[in-house]
């Protein structure tokens, strides 16, 4: 039985988050929002949600601050991880689509292994190096759609799917002792808080003449889905791991992409090229191996 709901919470989380890709990318179609204004009120609503969630059950939210070493670390996370996953993933849409920018994120496992294997100065193994080059050719099949002489992408949008991969690379190897001292929804909670705040000093959102679409209902019902979905998907994703296996939790998250597909073929009547969706598929088998072969022998870890 756990392990039924912990199945149910990894496919239900990677459903939520793989459709928020195809919202986002219909509001910056077809709304005048900029990915900044977007992205500061995700963040703060987002944000102050988890905080208040923590502080209801009783928790004290304030004590990271209590401490310079950790206050040092988690700027350094909700700067480089943060706001640098969230910020390219949402340009990346803006230059290409929804389901180009979701499987330019599993680049991610890439720059983990090469980061690895220069810090410990040895070659990868050949199970992450076959990974690497399956996921290499799916990515040129994606990116050329099987020509030599096209671009299916253009150079911003290759640009900001990199950067994707590298702040998930960074966001997934940097935070693993804040989250183990204080709790990855405390972390998080407060990292989307404090980005909003930077992110809205820095645009200057109080004096955005962006507002006035809010008033826009469709709009707005489609912003709170983004937050919303965002948001439940990291809880459910989250709490997946406390009944199943991260060989589990690997194989199911790969619906994240599958269903930004599915959502931006039949909603917002996308499609790609015969080459790319051999490309697509390519990156998917090849980085959920690498993600099993990675994570076979780790423990879940602590919520």
């Amino acid at each position: 039985m756990e392990r039924a709901k912990g199945i149910f919470l990894i496919i239900s989380g990677a459903i939520l988050w793989g459709a928020t890709g195809p919202i986002m990318e219909w509001i910056l179609t077809n709304s005048k929002l900029s990915v900044s204004f977007m992205l500061t009120l995700r963040l703060l609503i987002a944000g102050a949600g988890m905080l208040l969630f923590l502080r209801l059950k009783g928790k004290d939210i304030f004590s990271m601050w209590k401490s310079v070493y950790w206050i040092k670390r988690f700027f350094l996370f909700s700067i480089l991880g943060m706001l640098g996953l969230q910020f390219s993933f949402v340009s990346a849409i803006e230059a290409s689509n929804a389901v180009v920018a979701t499987l330019l994120q599993f680049l991610a496992p890439i720059f983990v292994v090469i980061y690895v294997s220069m810090s410990i100065k040895k070659w990868p193994p050949v199970y992450q190096t076959v990974g690497i080059s399956g996921t290499l050719i799916g990515l040129f099949l994606l990116l050329t759609n099987g020509s030599l002489t096209t671009l299916e992408l253009s150079p911003t949008a290759l640009g900001w799917g990199i950067a994707v991969g590298l702040s998930f690379a960074f966001y997934t190897l940097y935070p693993a002792s804040l989250m183990r001292e204080w709790g990855v929804l405390l972390v998080v909670g407060w990292s989307m808080f404090f980005d909003g705040l930077v992110l809205g000093g820095v645009s200057q959102v109080w004096k955005s003449t962006e507002w006035v679409y809010l008033l826009n209902m469709k709009l707005v019902f489609l912003l709170a889905m983004v937050i919303l979905f965002g948001t439940l998907a990291f809880v459910l994703f989250l709490s997946s791991m406390n009944y199943i296996s991260a060989v589990e939790t690997s194989i199911l998250s790969s619906l994240e992409p599958l269903t930004a597909m599915v959502i931006s073929v039949l909603w917002l009547q996308q499609s790609l090229g015969p080459w790319q969706w051999v490309g697509a598929i390519f990156m998917l088998i090849f980085v959920t191996g690498l993600s099993i072969s990675g994570k076979k022998d780790k423990k879940p870890a602590d919520i």
